[in-house]
């Protein structure tokens, strides 16, 4: 008789004994690869459904801001003149035509050339996404260096001072206009007291006012997630076995309140860090910020239709990516879930 890892067989006489290795895969190990295979499949074809259709949308709601031609043409220039520019760039095909040819470019990453800088657009935007995603992770860490503490001290000091100021300060956060307080930081910081740079991108300094603003409202909606999640937990029985073996209050907090109210809070910080990238648009116009926000409502002015559907493409698909990647964290953080994908 042999052993192997506690399974019997009674080929041999001698019984030997071989201790489970570590490498080898627990019972339904081969099933429960095979079904979160599946799952990734199935979620980036749920991801490519979704840029496609982004990009459907804004291919034709482009097209009803009007002519761009006219936009690039002298005021004085004839009419056949204005019909061969648009007859070289595709404007005079039938509308399918150009959603084909549109289509066709996009599967390979081509969006064609920029009207404005006759440049390649994808190029031209991948350029601009390094100062975004800069100020977009600047502006989270400090989102969430904020919220997740001030969310905190708020649901252990329910009712007191210290969660009246918490609270009454997540609500102003969420109640100030973006654009406004970027202009009333502009003025008091750099007008009157010349402390900080109006706009653009340099040094530290330059980093300051837009992360404020693109942080205020994020911070502040999660700052009140993170109280209610929290005050959720607080009560739960496992919490209050955590303090009856006498655990001091910042583990019981930490180690065991704060990770089992995790799962709206990351699910939220998801959803924050894809719309960074679209809240950007207006920080980066407010502070000159040379990133994809700014250069996105720059070609929606001027009508230069390849810029904006290869910035629609690049956040599209980092927003699902994003939300791809906070559903792979769940598994990490609630064991339920793994056994949602395995049944």
């Amino acid at each position: 008789m042999t052993i192997y890892g506690g399974h019997e067989s009674n080929s041999e006489a001698d019984v030997q004994v071989r201790p489970l290795d570590v490498d080898d895969p627990p019972p339904g190990h081969i099933g429960y690869t095979h079904r979160v295979r599946v799952y990734l499949v199935s979620r980036l074809a749920q991801t490519a459904l979704v840029v496609f259709l982004s990009l459907t949308a804004v291919f034709f709601l482009v097209r009803l801001s009007g002519d761009p031609v006219l936009l690039f043409l002298p005021m004085d220039i004839q009419a056949k003149d204005v019909n061969e520019f648009r007859q070289r760039l595709g404007f005079n095909d039938p509308l399918p035509v150009q959603y084909g040819r549109f289509l066709s470019g996009a599967a390979r990453g081509d969006f064609g050339e920029s009207l404005r800088y006759r440049r390649d657009a994808m190029r031209l935007v991948l350029e601009r996404l390094p100062a975004t995603l800069e100020l977009g992770l600047a502006a989270l860490l400090l989102a969430f260096s904020i919220s997740i503490p001030i969310g905190i001290l708020s649901a252990t000091h329910r009712g007191t001072l210290v969660d009246y100021l918490g609270m009454g300060g997540a609500v102003l956060g969420q109640a100030i206009p973006g654009f406004w307080l970027g202009l009333m930081l502009i003025y008091f910081f750099s007008v009157r007291l010349h402390w900080l740079p109006t706009g653009g991108m340099g040094g530290p300094t330059h980093f300051v006012m837009p992360c404020i603003v693109l942080a205020s409202f994020y911070a502040a909606r999660m700052a009140r997630l993170t109280r209610s999640s929290v005050l959720d937990v607080l009560g739960a029985e496992f919490v209050l076995t955590a303090r009856a073996k006498g655990l001091a209050e910042r583990i019981v907090i930490v180690k065991h309140a704060l990770k089992n109210a995790a799962i709206p809070i990351v699910t939220l910080a998801g959803l924050e860090t894809g719309q960074l990238l679209g809240g950007a648009v207006i920080t980066e116009t407010i502070f000159a910020w040379p990133g994809l926000g700014r250069l996105t409502v720059q070609a929606l002015l001027n009508r230069d239709f390849p810029v904006v559907l290869a910035a629609v493409f690049v956040i599209s698909v980092t927003y699902t990516f994003i939300n791809l990647a906070v559903d792979l964290l769940y598994g990490w953080l609630d064991p339920r879930t793994r056994r949602e994908v395995a049944a």
